[in-house]
């Protein structure tokens, strides 16, 4: 008895089905955020630190040196010290005062940040200059059995300790990016902003970027010109696409990706995809064989093949092998 498989299949419903907001859908120019690093020591460990990491020894020399305590090399010895990488996340607008979550991440060979306390140490953007100061008590979750001990958090860790100065509000245009530059979608956008401000304020400069000159009744109400925008829905446009990931054997399909007339031998398995569209997709009484009409998409070839039988590896072949004949109509990417 032949044995059954049950191919997972996700079937992507056409662009026209459903609207999305613009703000989902794209991001304003400038309004981002910025990752911070910066480099600290952890204390209060239980004999779980740096063993030997001369650049954690030379740090917490220096440390204490600061606090007004000499100290010889050998006295700077301790596991209880580790030195860690800090990261965080600097929101848009971010103003001096408000938390930050962190996290940290040990860079010696500790074996556990458990029970440790973070002292205070800058977080600095790309361009070198400190916005944040971290300092707290480490949060690890895990035993260190299955979760990884030499990594763990600090909600509300850092401070920010200035403003994100963005003259917002007053600015005369406004620039809108894509998250997948698109043509179709681009114009779809411009219009139906356009409709909305009642006026010809938008126009695209490429498939991803919109600029929006500000309407005079929305001068320096920048907040209120973006919320309006942003709220607008939009029906996304999308490229023909089947996505494939070999190690689940799941198979992604976009509604629009289409067949032409093919057909295949694999194994025992014979497919006809003919130009006939009155005909009805059947199977052979040998149940090996299966007949689409013309212009079938990929999701009715799963569904055929799925009823034959077909393996995830052996569909994944199949797909491949229509796509290099040049009968599968859009992109096939395998992850």
């Amino acid at each position: 008895m032949m044995t059954k498989f049950l191919i997972p299949i996700i079937l992507l419903a056409s662009g026209f089905a459903d609207a999305a907001r613009l703000k989902d859908i794209a991001s304003i120019r400038g309004v981002r955020e910025n990752q911070l690093i910066g480099y600290g020591l952890v204390v209060g460990l239980k004999g779980t630190g740096d063993s030997n990491a001369e650049f954690t020894s030379k740090s917490f020399g220096r440390l204490i040196e600061k606090l007004g305590v000499k100290l010889e090399k050998a006295d700077v010895q301790s596991k209880n010290v580790a030195a860690v990488i800090i990261t965080a996340t600097l929101p848009a607008f971010a103003k001096a005062g408000n938390p930050l979550d962190i996290t940290v991440s040990s860079v010696g060979d500790s074996t556990s940040l458990v029970g440790g306390t973070l002292l205070q140490a800058p977080l600095r953007a790309a361009n070198d200059e400190v916005f944040a100061v971290a300092q707290g008590a480490v949060s690890v979750t895990g035993d260190g059995k299955d979760i990884h001990t030499t990594a763990g958090r600090i909600p509300n860790g850092a401070m920010i300790e200035r403003d994100i100065q963005a003259d917002f509000s007053s600015r005369k245009m406004y620039r809108m990016t894509l998250h997948n530059p698109d043509f179709t979608t681009a114009a779809r956008t411009i219009l139906t902003i356009n409709k909305e401000l009642g006026g010809q304020y938008a126009s695209a400069k490429d498939a991803g970027t919109i600029d929006i000159i500000t309407p005079a009744a929305y001068e320096t109400k920048g907040v209120e010109l973006m919320a309006t925008i942003e709220a607008i829905e939009i029906n996304p446009d999308q490229k023909a696409r089947v996505i494939i990931n070999e190690k689940t054997g799941t198979i992604v399909i976009g509604e629009r990706v289409r067949i032409s007339r093919v057909g295949l031998s694999h194994g025992s398995l014979t497919l006809k995809i003919s130009e006939d569209k009155g005909k009805k997709s059947k199977e052979s009484a040998d149940d090996k064989v299966t007949l689409l009409d013309g212009g079938a998409n990929v999701g009715d070839l799963v569904q055929a093949l799925n009823k034959l039988g077909v393996s995830p590896k052996d569909l994944i072949s199949i797909l491949q092998s229509v796509k290099a004949a040049g009968a599968l109509h859009g992109e096939l990417e395998t992850m």
